[in-house]
Protein backbone atom coordinates (compact mmCIF):
# COMPACT_ATOMS: atom_id res chain seq x y z
CA UNK A 1 0.00 0.00 0.00
CA UNK A 2 1.21 3.09 -1.19
CA UNK A 3 2.03 6.13 1.92
CA UNK A 4 1.30 9.62 1.74
CA UNK A 5 4.27 11.75 3.02
CA UNK A 6 4.39 12.03 6.43
CA UNK A 7 1.44 8.73 7.13
CA UNK A 8 2.92 6.24 9.01
CA UNK A 9 0.75 2.70 8.98
CA UNK A 10 1.61 1.30 12.38
CA UNK A 11 0.93 -2.72 11.77
CA UNK A 12 0.43 -4.38 15.24
CA UNK A 13 -0.25 -8.19 16.44
CA UNK A 14 -3.44 -8.48 17.91
CA UNK A 15 -1.48 -9.74 20.75
CA UNK A 16 -0.54 -6.04 21.17
CA UNK A 17 -3.05 -4.36 20.06
CA UNK A 18 -4.93 -6.16 23.18
CA UNK A 19 -2.27 -5.24 25.56
CA UNK A 20 -2.19 -1.70 24.75
CA UNK A 21 -5.82 -1.48 25.00
CA UNK A 22 -5.28 -3.03 28.71
CA UNK A 23 -2.85 0.12 29.36
CA UNK A 24 -5.07 2.62 28.49
CA UNK A 25 -8.61 0.93 30.11
CA UNK A 26 -6.60 1.35 33.32
CA UNK A 27 -5.95 4.84 32.83
CA UNK A 28 -8.76 6.50 31.03
CA UNK A 29 -13.37 6.82 32.08
CA UNK A 30 -14.76 3.71 31.00
CA UNK A 31 -16.91 5.45 28.42
CA UNK A 32 -13.33 7.00 27.06
CA UNK A 33 -12.18 3.42 27.03
CA UNK A 34 -14.87 2.42 24.92
CA UNK A 35 -14.53 5.08 22.25
CA UNK A 36 -10.95 4.26 21.79
CA UNK A 37 -11.29 0.97 21.53
CA UNK A 38 -13.90 1.08 18.55
CA UNK A 39 -11.83 3.65 16.65
CA UNK A 40 -8.76 1.25 16.81
CA UNK A 41 -10.93 -1.71 15.73
CA UNK A 42 -12.72 0.68 13.35
CA UNK A 43 -9.15 1.62 11.58
CA UNK A 44 -7.73 -2.12 11.75
CA UNK A 45 -11.31 -3.43 9.79
CA UNK A 46 -11.07 -0.20 7.30
CA UNK A 47 -7.22 -0.72 6.11
CA UNK A 48 -8.31 -5.05 6.29
CA UNK A 49 -10.83 -4.03 4.00
CA UNK A 50 -8.91 -1.78 1.64
CA UNK A 51 -6.19 -4.42 1.17
CA UNK A 52 -8.45 -6.56 -0.39
CA UNK A 53 -7.89 -7.44 -4.17
CA UNK A 54 -11.37 -7.37 -5.56
CA UNK A 55 -12.39 -4.42 -2.76
CA UNK A 56 -13.85 -1.58 -4.84
CA UNK A 57 -15.02 1.89 -3.57
CA UNK A 58 -18.80 1.94 -4.08
CA UNK A 59 -18.45 -1.64 -2.17
CA UNK A 60 -16.60 -0.33 0.56
CA UNK A 61 -18.67 2.54 1.04
CA UNK A 62 -21.95 -0.87 1.65
CA UNK A 63 -19.44 -2.45 3.90
CA UNK A 64 -18.56 0.55 6.16
CA UNK A 65 -21.58 2.47 5.94
CA UNK A 66 -24.22 -0.08 5.39
CA UNK A 67 -26.10 -0.49 2.37
CA UNK A 68 -29.39 1.69 1.72
CA UNK A 69 -30.98 -0.58 -0.19
CA UNK A 70 -31.01 -3.56 -2.71
CA UNK A 71 -34.04 -2.88 -3.88
CA UNK A 72 -34.05 -3.21 -7.78
CA UNK A 73 -36.31 -0.33 -8.62
CA UNK A 74 -33.65 1.82 -6.35
CA UNK A 75 -30.67 0.75 -7.40
CA UNK A 76 -31.32 0.29 -11.41
CA UNK A 77 -32.05 3.91 -13.53
CA UNK A 78 -35.15 4.13 -15.18
CA UNK A 79 -35.72 2.42 -18.47
CA UNK A 80 -38.22 4.98 -19.22
CA UNK A 81 -39.45 8.03 -17.67
CA UNK A 82 -41.76 7.71 -15.29
CA UNK A 83 -45.26 9.03 -16.07
CA UNK A 84 -45.94 12.83 -14.33
CA UNK A 85 -48.01 12.54 -11.07
CA UNK A 86 -51.87 13.88 -11.42
CA UNK A 87 -52.05 16.51 -8.69
CA UNK A 88 -53.75 14.79 -6.39
CA UNK A 89 -51.60 11.72 -6.69
CA UNK A 90 -50.11 11.10 -3.22
CA UNK A 91 -47.45 8.20 -2.11
CA UNK A 92 -49.82 5.61 -0.47
CA UNK A 93 -48.13 5.41 3.54
CA UNK A 94 -46.73 2.18 4.53
CA UNK A 95 -48.61 0.24 7.52
CA UNK A 96 -46.56 0.11 10.68
CA UNK A 97 -45.00 3.06 10.53
CA UNK A 98 -46.81 5.95 12.08
CA UNK A 99 -48.45 6.55 15.46
CA UNK A 100 -49.59 3.73 17.87
CA UNK A 101 -53.51 3.28 18.80
CA UNK A 102 -54.25 2.72 22.15
CA UNK A 103 -55.22 -1.06 21.51
CA UNK A 104 -51.59 -1.65 20.80
CA UNK A 105 -50.57 -0.55 24.62
CA UNK A 106 -50.62 -4.37 25.66
CA UNK A 107 -49.06 -3.34 28.40
CA UNK A 108 -50.60 -0.56 29.78
CA UNK A 109 -52.47 -0.53 33.30
CA UNK A 110 -56.39 0.18 32.51
CA UNK A 111 -58.35 2.10 35.10
CA UNK A 112 -62.33 2.70 34.66
CA UNK A 113 -63.32 6.07 35.44
CA UNK A 114 -66.96 6.60 35.96
CA UNK A 115 -69.22 9.18 34.21
CA UNK A 116 -69.78 11.28 37.69
CA UNK A 117 -73.47 11.15 38.42
CA UNK A 118 -74.42 8.80 35.48
CA UNK A 119 -74.96 5.85 34.82
CA UNK A 120 -76.41 2.54 32.64
CA UNK A 121 -80.38 2.64 32.91
CA UNK A 122 -80.35 6.53 33.95
CA UNK A 123 -82.61 8.31 32.86
CA UNK A 124 -80.82 10.98 30.26
CA UNK A 125 -80.36 14.63 31.56
CA UNK A 126 -80.77 16.18 28.71
CA UNK A 127 -83.66 14.49 27.08
CA UNK A 128 -85.80 13.00 29.98
CA UNK A 129 -87.59 10.42 27.99
CA UNK A 130 -84.62 8.63 27.33
CA UNK A 131 -82.52 5.91 29.30
CA UNK A 132 -78.79 5.42 28.85
CA UNK A 133 -77.17 2.47 27.79
CA UNK A 134 -73.58 1.33 27.93
CA UNK A 135 -71.33 1.82 24.59
CA UNK A 136 -67.75 1.07 23.36
CA UNK A 137 -65.03 2.57 26.08
CA UNK A 138 -63.74 6.06 25.10
CA UNK A 139 -59.87 5.29 25.39
CA UNK A 140 -57.40 8.06 26.71
CA UNK A 141 -53.98 6.88 26.94
CA UNK A 142 -51.40 8.52 29.52
CA UNK A 143 -47.67 7.74 29.81
CA UNK A 144 -44.66 8.45 32.05
CA UNK A 145 -41.34 7.76 32.79
CA UNK A 146 -40.07 6.18 35.34
CA UNK A 147 -36.30 4.10 36.04
CA UNK A 148 -36.33 0.76 34.40
CA UNK A 149 -35.21 -0.28 38.02
CA UNK A 150 -36.80 0.75 40.92
CA UNK A 151 -36.06 0.13 44.38
CA UNK A 152 -37.88 0.34 48.13
CA UNK A 153 -36.49 0.90 50.82
CA UNK A 154 -38.63 -0.95 53.72
CA UNK A 155 -38.10 1.09 57.01
CA UNK A 156 -38.55 -1.64 59.87
CA UNK A 157 -39.55 -1.08 63.05
CA UNK A 158 -36.40 -1.67 65.55
CA UNK A 159 -37.65 -1.67 69.34
CA UNK A 160 -35.71 -2.27 72.22
CA UNK A 161 -36.64 -2.89 76.47
CA UNK A 162 -35.11 -0.28 78.31
CA UNK A 163 -34.93 -3.06 81.32
CA UNK A 164 -33.85 -6.33 79.78
CA UNK A 165 -32.58 -4.76 76.63
CA UNK A 166 -34.53 -7.55 74.30
CA UNK A 167 -34.66 -5.96 70.47
CA UNK A 168 -38.37 -6.29 68.47
CA UNK A 169 -37.60 -5.71 64.57
CA UNK A 170 -40.66 -5.75 62.61
CA UNK A 171 -40.67 -9.01 60.06
CA UNK A 172 -39.38 -7.86 56.71
CA UNK A 173 -41.61 -7.92 53.72
CA UNK A 174 -42.08 -11.79 52.16
CA UNK A 175 -40.64 -10.02 48.92
CA UNK A 176 -37.51 -9.04 50.69
CA UNK A 177 -36.82 -12.98 52.31
CA UNK A 178 -34.93 -14.16 48.98
CA UNK A 179 -32.21 -11.03 48.59
CA UNK A 180 -32.56 -7.66 47.60
CA UNK A 181 -33.36 -7.67 44.22
CA UNK A 182 -36.84 -9.44 42.67
CA UNK A 183 -36.39 -12.50 39.82
CA UNK A 184 -37.42 -9.58 37.10
CA UNK A 185 -34.27 -8.04 37.82
CA UNK A 186 -31.98 -10.51 35.94
CA UNK A 187 -35.06 -10.98 33.19
CA UNK A 188 -35.01 -7.91 31.88
CA UNK A 189 -31.74 -7.11 32.21
CA UNK A 190 -31.09 -10.57 29.89
CA UNK A 191 -33.84 -9.05 27.87
CA UNK A 192 -32.14 -5.11 27.66
CA UNK A 193 -28.51 -6.58 26.45
CA UNK A 194 -28.77 -9.68 24.56
CA UNK A 195 -32.06 -8.88 23.25
CA UNK A 196 -32.07 -5.02 22.67
CA UNK A 197 -28.23 -4.54 22.59
CA UNK A 198 -27.78 -2.32 25.36
CA UNK A 199 -24.70 -3.07 27.12
CA UNK A 200 -23.95 -2.79 31.10
CA UNK A 201 -22.11 0.20 32.00
CA UNK A 202 -25.26 2.20 30.13
CA UNK A 203 -27.75 0.84 31.98
CA UNK A 204 -25.54 1.41 35.04
CA UNK A 205 -25.21 4.97 34.19
CA UNK A 206 -29.12 5.62 33.60
CA UNK A 207 -29.60 4.17 36.68
CA UNK A 208 -27.59 6.28 38.57
CA UNK A 209 -29.86 9.46 37.28
CA UNK A 210 -32.49 8.10 38.79
CA UNK A 211 -30.73 7.27 42.48
CA UNK A 212 -31.36 3.72 42.21
CA UNK A 213 -27.33 2.41 41.25
CA UNK A 214 -27.07 -1.21 39.47
CA UNK A 215 -23.38 -1.39 39.02
CA UNK A 216 -22.18 -3.58 35.78
CA UNK A 217 -20.56 -6.57 37.88
CA UNK A 218 -24.00 -6.63 39.58
CA UNK A 219 -25.92 -6.94 36.69
CA UNK A 220 -23.81 -9.51 35.19
CA UNK A 221 -24.31 -11.72 39.12
CA UNK A 222 -27.79 -10.92 38.38
CA UNK A 223 -28.43 -12.23 34.84
CA UNK A 224 -25.70 -15.32 35.55
CA UNK A 225 -28.28 -16.73 38.52
CA UNK A 226 -31.48 -16.33 36.25
CA UNK A 227 -29.82 -18.39 33.46
CA UNK A 228 -29.92 -22.11 34.94
CA UNK A 229 -33.74 -22.70 33.89
CA UNK A 230 -33.65 -21.13 30.31
CA UNK A 231 -30.33 -22.99 29.49
CA UNK A 232 -32.61 -26.13 30.63
CA UNK A 233 -34.58 -24.90 27.64
CA UNK A 234 -32.34 -23.79 25.29
CA UNK A 235 -30.83 -27.40 25.40
CA UNK A 236 -34.34 -28.72 24.77
CA UNK A 237 -34.61 -26.30 21.87
CA UNK A 238 -31.76 -28.02 20.31
CA UNK A 239 -33.03 -31.22 20.41
CA UNK A 240 -36.84 -29.88 18.70
CA UNK A 241 -34.83 -27.90 15.97
CA UNK A 242 -32.35 -31.38 14.79
CA UNK A 243 -35.45 -32.51 14.13
CA UNK A 244 -36.43 -29.96 11.71
CA UNK A 245 -37.26 -30.63 7.77
CA UNK A 246 -35.84 -27.09 6.98
CA UNK A 247 -32.82 -25.27 8.69
CA UNK A 248 -31.24 -21.60 7.70
CA UNK A 249 -27.29 -21.13 8.90
CA UNK A 250 -24.95 -18.79 8.75
CA UNK A 251 -22.87 -16.61 10.93
CA UNK A 252 -20.84 -13.19 12.12
CA UNK A 253 -17.38 -12.80 13.88
CA UNK A 254 -17.28 -12.36 17.38
CA UNK A 255 -15.00 -11.52 20.09
CA UNK A 256 -14.63 -13.28 23.46
CA UNK A 257 -11.98 -11.62 25.63
CA UNK A 258 -10.71 -14.70 27.15
CA UNK A 259 -10.00 -17.12 24.18
CA UNK A 260 -7.76 -14.17 22.54
CA UNK A 261 -6.82 -14.85 19.41
CA UNK A 262 -4.73 -17.98 18.42
CA UNK A 263 -5.20 -19.84 21.51
CA UNK A 264 -7.41 -22.90 19.27
CA UNK A 265 -9.09 -24.74 22.30
CA UNK A 266 -8.39 -28.42 20.40
CA UNK A 267 -6.56 -30.70 17.32
CA UNK A 268 -9.66 -29.77 14.84
CA UNK A 269 -9.40 -26.01 15.78
CA UNK A 270 -5.95 -25.81 15.18
CA UNK A 271 -4.58 -22.60 13.82
CA UNK A 272 -7.95 -20.94 13.84
CA UNK A 273 -7.55 -17.77 15.67
CA UNK A 274 -11.58 -16.40 14.85
CA UNK A 275 -14.18 -16.27 17.21
CA UNK A 276 -17.55 -16.50 15.12
CA UNK A 277 -21.49 -16.50 16.40
CA UNK A 278 -23.62 -18.48 14.60
CA UNK A 279 -27.46 -18.52 13.89
CA UNK A 280 -29.68 -21.42 13.04
CA UNK A 281 -33.28 -20.75 11.95
CA UNK A 282 -35.35 -24.46 12.25
CA UNK A 283 -38.52 -24.42 10.48
CA UNK A 284 -40.87 -27.58 12.35
CA UNK A 285 -44.10 -27.47 10.65
CA UNK A 286 -45.43 -24.16 11.88
CA UNK A 287 -43.19 -23.04 14.65
CA UNK A 288 -39.90 -21.55 14.15
CA UNK A 289 -36.59 -21.84 16.47
CA UNK A 290 -33.70 -19.82 17.03
CA UNK A 291 -30.44 -20.69 17.78
CA UNK A 292 -27.12 -18.78 18.52
CA UNK A 293 -23.51 -20.44 19.37
CA UNK A 294 -20.78 -18.78 20.12
CA UNK A 295 -16.91 -20.17 19.77
CA UNK A 296 -14.63 -21.08 17.69
CA UNK A 297 -17.07 -23.07 15.23
CA UNK A 298 -17.78 -22.17 11.95
CA UNK A 299 -21.82 -22.24 11.08
CA UNK A 300 -20.95 -25.66 9.03
CA UNK A 301 -19.34 -27.01 12.13
CA UNK A 302 -22.46 -26.10 14.50
CA UNK A 303 -24.91 -26.79 12.21
CA UNK A 304 -23.43 -30.92 12.35
CA UNK A 305 -23.09 -30.45 15.59
CA UNK A 306 -26.98 -30.06 16.07
CA UNK A 307 -27.77 -32.56 13.76
CA UNK A 308 -26.00 -35.19 15.84
CA UNK A 309 -29.00 -34.94 17.43
CA UNK A 310 -31.32 -35.74 15.40
CA UNK A 311 -33.35 -39.11 15.09
CA UNK A 312 -32.10 -41.85 13.24
CA UNK A 313 -34.43 -42.63 9.89
CA UNK A 314 -35.18 -39.07 9.28
CA UNK A 315 -33.98 -37.64 5.87
CA UNK A 316 -31.80 -35.31 5.52
CA UNK A 317 -33.41 -31.90 6.37
CA UNK A 318 -33.26 -29.08 3.64
CA UNK A 319 -30.75 -26.37 4.26
CA UNK A 320 -30.60 -22.61 3.31
CA UNK A 321 -27.72 -20.81 3.41
CA UNK A 322 -24.75 -18.69 1.22
CA UNK A 323 -22.06 -21.03 -0.61
CA UNK A 324 -19.44 -20.74 1.74
CA UNK A 325 -17.97 -24.26 2.20
CA UNK A 326 -17.89 -23.59 5.80
CA UNK A 327 -21.73 -23.24 6.19
CA UNK A 328 -21.87 -27.22 5.24
CA UNK A 329 -22.08 -29.60 7.98
CA UNK A 330 -19.09 -32.67 7.46
CA UNK A 331 -20.37 -35.72 8.28
CA UNK A 332 -24.22 -34.76 8.24
CA UNK A 333 -25.69 -35.44 4.74
CA UNK A 334 -28.21 -32.17 4.00
CA UNK A 335 -30.44 -31.12 0.97
CA UNK A 336 -28.58 -28.18 0.21
CA UNK A 337 -30.01 -24.92 -1.09
CA UNK A 338 -28.14 -21.55 -1.92
CA UNK A 339 -29.39 -17.82 -1.51
CA UNK A 340 -29.98 -16.03 -4.40
CA UNK A 341 -29.49 -12.57 -2.83
CA UNK A 342 -26.10 -13.56 -2.45
CA UNK A 343 -25.56 -14.40 -6.00
CA UNK A 344 -27.82 -11.42 -6.85
CA UNK A 345 -25.31 -8.74 -4.59
CA UNK A 346 -22.09 -9.53 -6.54
CA UNK A 347 -24.08 -7.85 -9.79
CA UNK A 348 -25.40 -4.98 -7.66
CA UNK A 349 -21.42 -4.19 -7.09
CA UNK A 350 -20.80 -4.53 -10.83
CA UNK A 351 -23.65 -1.82 -12.13
CA UNK A 352 -21.45 1.16 -12.23
CA UNK A 353 -18.95 -0.59 -14.22
CA UNK A 354 -21.33 -3.65 -16.38
CA UNK A 355 -24.72 -1.80 -16.57
CA UNK A 356 -26.95 -3.19 -19.29
CA UNK A 357 -25.31 -7.15 -17.77
CA UNK A 358 -26.50 -6.30 -14.29
CA UNK A 359 -29.32 -5.12 -14.94
CA UNK A 360 -30.28 -8.03 -17.24
CA UNK A 361 -29.28 -10.29 -14.25
CA UNK A 362 -31.14 -8.10 -11.79
CA UNK A 363 -34.23 -7.62 -13.31
CA UNK A 364 -34.66 -11.88 -14.06
CA UNK A 365 -34.33 -12.32 -10.39
CA UNK A 366 -36.15 -9.85 -9.28
CA UNK A 367 -39.56 -11.31 -11.73
CA UNK A 368 -38.76 -14.91 -9.55
CA UNK A 369 -39.30 -12.58 -6.15
CA UNK A 370 -42.65 -10.86 -7.82
CA UNK A 371 -43.38 -14.44 -8.35
CA UNK A 372 -42.63 -15.67 -4.86
CA UNK A 373 -44.32 -12.67 -3.42
CA UNK A 374 -47.35 -13.64 -5.36
CA UNK A 375 -47.38 -17.02 -4.27
CA UNK A 376 -47.26 -15.66 -0.27
CA UNK A 377 -50.24 -13.24 -1.35
CA UNK A 378 -52.07 -15.96 -2.26
CA UNK A 379 -51.07 -18.30 0.59
CA UNK A 380 -50.23 -21.47 -1.64
CA UNK A 381 -49.52 -24.34 0.11
CA UNK A 382 -45.95 -25.75 -0.70
CA UNK A 383 -47.08 -28.22 -3.48
CA UNK A 384 -48.71 -25.24 -5.04
CA UNK A 385 -46.15 -22.97 -4.71
CA UNK A 386 -44.33 -25.38 -6.37
CA UNK A 387 -46.18 -25.40 -9.70
CA UNK A 388 -46.72 -21.98 -9.38
CA UNK A 389 -43.14 -21.54 -9.99
CA UNK A 390 -42.16 -24.56 -12.12
CA UNK A 391 -44.84 -22.42 -14.32
CA UNK A 392 -43.55 -18.76 -14.30
CA UNK A 393 -40.48 -19.02 -12.77
CA UNK A 394 -38.74 -21.72 -14.40
CA UNK A 395 -38.51 -19.95 -17.75
CA UNK A 396 -37.29 -17.01 -16.56
CA UNK A 397 -34.01 -18.68 -15.20
CA UNK A 398 -33.84 -21.11 -18.03
CA UNK A 399 -33.33 -17.83 -20.01
CA UNK A 400 -30.83 -16.11 -17.43
CA UNK A 401 -29.04 -19.69 -17.34
CA UNK A 402 -28.51 -19.38 -21.05
CA UNK A 403 -27.63 -15.60 -21.55
CA UNK A 404 -24.95 -16.30 -18.86
CA UNK A 405 -23.57 -19.37 -20.52
CA UNK A 406 -23.32 -17.11 -23.74
CA UNK A 407 -21.22 -14.70 -22.21
CA UNK A 408 -18.80 -17.27 -21.43
CA UNK A 409 -19.12 -19.80 -24.00
CA UNK A 410 -19.05 -16.67 -26.48
CA UNK A 411 -16.41 -15.03 -25.29
CA UNK A 412 -18.48 -12.04 -24.90
CA UNK A 413 -17.06 -11.29 -20.97
CA UNK A 414 -13.90 -11.75 -20.17
CA UNK A 415 -13.89 -14.91 -17.51
CA UNK A 416 -11.77 -13.42 -14.34
CA UNK A 417 -13.38 -9.87 -15.20
CA UNK A 418 -15.57 -8.95 -11.84
CA UNK A 419 -18.51 -9.79 -14.21
CA UNK A 420 -17.13 -12.98 -15.58
CA UNK A 421 -16.77 -14.35 -11.92
CA UNK A 422 -20.22 -13.47 -11.05
CA UNK A 423 -21.41 -15.04 -14.09
CA UNK A 424 -19.17 -18.11 -13.01
CA UNK A 425 -20.58 -18.15 -9.42
CA UNK A 426 -23.88 -18.42 -9.95
CA UNK A 427 -23.69 -20.79 -12.66
CA UNK A 428 -21.20 -23.02 -10.05
CA UNK A 429 -24.13 -23.12 -7.44
CA UNK A 430 -27.06 -23.43 -10.01
CA UNK A 431 -28.41 -26.35 -8.79
CA UNK A 432 -28.38 -25.00 -5.08
CA UNK A 433 -29.91 -21.61 -6.21
CA UNK A 434 -32.75 -23.07 -8.34
CA UNK A 435 -33.81 -25.99 -5.63
CA UNK A 436 -37.29 -24.29 -5.02
CA UNK A 437 -38.16 -25.50 -9.14
CA UNK A 438 -37.65 -29.04 -7.76
CA UNK A 439 -38.54 -29.32 -3.64
CA UNK A 440 -41.62 -28.26 -2.45
CA UNK A 441 -41.61 -25.60 0.57
CA UNK A 442 -37.53 -24.55 -0.59
CA UNK A 443 -36.77 -21.00 0.18
CA UNK A 444 -35.01 -18.91 -2.01
CA UNK A 445 -33.11 -16.56 0.24
CA UNK A 446 -31.14 -17.00 3.48
CA UNK A 447 -32.76 -14.02 5.38
CA UNK A 448 -34.66 -14.88 7.87
CA UNK A 449 -31.05 -16.28 9.13
CA UNK A 450 -29.63 -12.30 8.22
CA UNK A 451 -32.30 -11.03 10.28
CA UNK A 452 -31.65 -13.14 13.16
CA UNK A 453 -27.80 -12.38 13.52
CA UNK A 454 -28.47 -8.57 13.71
CA UNK A 455 -28.88 -9.26 17.18
CA UNK A 456 -25.47 -10.82 17.50
CA UNK A 457 -23.96 -7.69 15.43
CA UNK A 458 -26.19 -5.50 17.75
CA UNK A 459 -24.23 -6.75 20.81
CA UNK A 460 -20.61 -7.40 19.38
CA UNK A 461 -21.05 -3.08 18.35
CA UNK A 462 -22.37 -2.07 21.57
CA UNK A 463 -20.96 -4.51 24.01
CA UNK A 464 -17.86 -5.25 22.11
CA UNK A 465 -18.54 -9.06 22.72
CA UNK A 466 -18.53 -11.00 25.78
CA UNK A 467 -15.39 -11.04 28.06
CA UNK A 468 -15.27 -15.06 29.00
CA UNK A 469 -16.92 -18.04 27.32
CA UNK A 470 -19.49 -18.71 30.17
CA UNK A 471 -20.83 -14.75 28.98
CA UNK A 472 -21.16 -16.01 25.56
CA UNK A 473 -22.75 -19.57 26.38
CA UNK A 474 -25.08 -17.21 28.51
CA UNK A 475 -26.06 -14.86 25.95
CA UNK A 476 -26.53 -16.95 23.15
CA UNK A 477 -29.04 -18.84 25.52
CA UNK A 478 -31.16 -15.79 25.93
CA UNK A 479 -30.74 -14.34 22.50
CA UNK A 480 -31.91 -17.85 21.37
CA UNK A 481 -34.96 -17.89 23.73
CA UNK A 482 -35.62 -14.10 23.21
CA UNK A 483 -35.41 -14.79 19.36
CA UNK A 484 -37.93 -17.50 19.28
CA UNK A 485 -40.70 -16.00 21.31
CA UNK A 486 -40.31 -13.23 18.96
CA UNK A 487 -40.78 -15.26 15.77
CA UNK A 488 -43.97 -17.03 17.67
CA UNK A 489 -45.25 -13.20 18.83
CA UNK A 490 -44.78 -14.74 22.17
CA UNK A 491 -44.19 -11.96 25.13
CA UNK A 492 -40.23 -12.68 25.83
CA UNK A 493 -40.56 -11.12 29.76
CA UNK A 494 -43.25 -13.21 30.64
CA UNK A 495 -42.36 -16.22 29.09
CA UNK A 496 -38.52 -15.94 30.62
CA UNK A 497 -40.47 -15.00 34.11
CA UNK A 498 -42.31 -18.18 33.82
CA UNK A 499 -38.79 -20.36 33.43
CA UNK A 500 -37.43 -18.09 36.44
CA UNK A 501 -40.07 -18.27 39.12
CA UNK A 502 -40.85 -21.95 38.27
CA UNK A 503 -37.10 -22.96 37.80
CA UNK A 504 -37.22 -26.07 39.66
CA UNK A 505 -39.79 -27.43 37.74
CA UNK A 506 -38.26 -26.21 34.70
CA UNK A 507 -34.69 -27.89 35.19
CA UNK A 508 -37.05 -31.42 35.67
CA UNK A 509 -38.35 -31.09 32.43
CA UNK A 510 -37.81 -28.36 30.15
CA UNK A 511 -39.63 -29.87 26.97
CA UNK A 512 -42.39 -28.73 29.09
CA UNK A 513 -41.71 -25.27 29.54
CA UNK A 514 -40.92 -24.61 25.68
CA UNK A 515 -42.24 -21.47 24.23
CA UNK A 516 -45.04 -22.89 22.59
CA UNK A 517 -45.93 -25.09 25.43
CA UNK A 518 -46.01 -21.80 27.93
CA UNK A 519 -49.46 -20.29 28.44
CA UNK A 520 -49.70 -17.00 27.29
CA UNK A 521 -49.77 -14.37 30.54
CA UNK A 522 -52.49 -12.41 31.41
CA UNK A 523 -51.95 -8.41 30.54
CA UNK A 524 -51.74 -6.46 33.79
CA UNK A 525 -55.36 -5.14 33.61
CA UNK A 526 -55.99 -3.44 36.96
CA UNK A 527 -59.76 -2.80 35.79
Amino acid sequence: MSKGPGLKIVELPAEEWDAFLGRVRGSVAEGDYQIIASLIKAVALLLRLVGWKNMSIARLRRMVFGPKTEKSAKILPPSAPPPAAGPAAQKPKRKGHGRHGAGAYTGAARVRVAYPGLAAGDRCPKCPAGHLYAMTEAVVLYVKASPMFQATKFALDHLRCAACGAVFTAPAPPETLHGAYDPSVGVMLALTRYGAGQPNYRTAKCQEWFGVPLPASVQWELVNAAAPAPEAVYEALQDEAAQAALLHNDDTTMRVRSLGRGKSPGPAKAGRSGVFTTSVIAQTGSRQIALFFTGRNHAGENLGELLRRRAAGLPPPLQMCDALSRNEPKGCPTDLRNCIPHGRRNFVDLLPSFPEEARKVIESLAEIFRFEAKAKENKLSDGDRLAFHQAHSKPVMDELKKWMRAQLDERKVEPNSGLGQAIRYMLKHWTALTRFLAVPGAPLDNNICERALKMAIQHRKNSLGYKTERGARVGDTFMSLIHTCQLGRINPFHYLMALVTNAKQVLLDPKRWLPWNYPVAPSPDTG
